[in-house]
């Protein structure tokens, strides 16, 4: 799991973050900042080209913002929040995704992680997701953290196994890795019908 010890890495002093998301107001500053380094660490441990680390740290850094603040939410009509994770956060929990924010719409909101990611998207992805008009080339591959988890009302893991987090008061479903990412196109359909009755459930809750 990603911790806030900002000991690893520092981002470039040439590039100063923008301000990110919106921050939970009882945040202090140095929190904040520790988590973007943290950020920063975390995918420069896995990263093969170094030159989009300070954007994608701050992308990151957003998200899991984003995520700390929705887990803090108490108020009774917050948005539900669904976390898809897999082993690379490349393939299937990236389509899974992107159904979600392509079908949900406003009515929800939704993150992806790996156990192990890795740099790059499988191109047979794109190319796929693209037939339908889904757009997945801005997303990135990340692990997950504390913040995701914790913000999520349902966790669905898709072939990480013990890998995945597991957290008592999460509503868990598990989508097998039965089939291999040449086999694309089915993978797509299979796990667009998977989102749709997911956003069925949360509807009806």
């Amino acid at each position: 799991m990603a911790s806030h010890d900002a000991g690893r890495a520092n981002v470039p002093a040439q590039r100063s973050p923008r301000p990110v998301y919106r921050v939970p107001r009882h945040l202090r500053r140095g929190t904040i900042e520790s988590l973007l380094l943290d950020s920063y660490n975390e995918l420069a441990s896995t990263a093969t080209i170094t030159r989009w680390l300070v954007v994608g740290a701050e992308r990151f850094a957003r998200q899991r913002l984003q995520a700390l603040a929705h887990a803090e939410n108490t108020a009774k009509d917050k948005l539900p929040a669904v976390l898809f994770l897999c082993v690379h956060n490349a393939g299937r929990s990236r389509m899974a995704l992107g159904w979600f924010n392509h079908l949900a719409g406003d009515r929800a909101i939704a993150w992806s992680g790996g156990s192990e990611p890795v740099a790059g998207i499988n191109p047979g992805v794109l190319a796929a997701m693209a037939e339908v008009g889904i757009d997945i080339s801005r997303e990135f591959s990340k692990p997950w953290t504390d913040e995701f988890v914790l913000a999520a009302d349902v966790v669905i893991t898709m072939g990480c196994g013990d890998a995945c987090p597991l957290l008592p008061g999460k509503h868990y479903e598990d989508d097998p890795a039965g089939k291999t990412l040449e086999e694309t196109r089915p993978i797509r359909d299979e796990i667009r019908d998977r989102v749709t009755n997911l956003i069925e459930k949360l509807a009806s809750t």
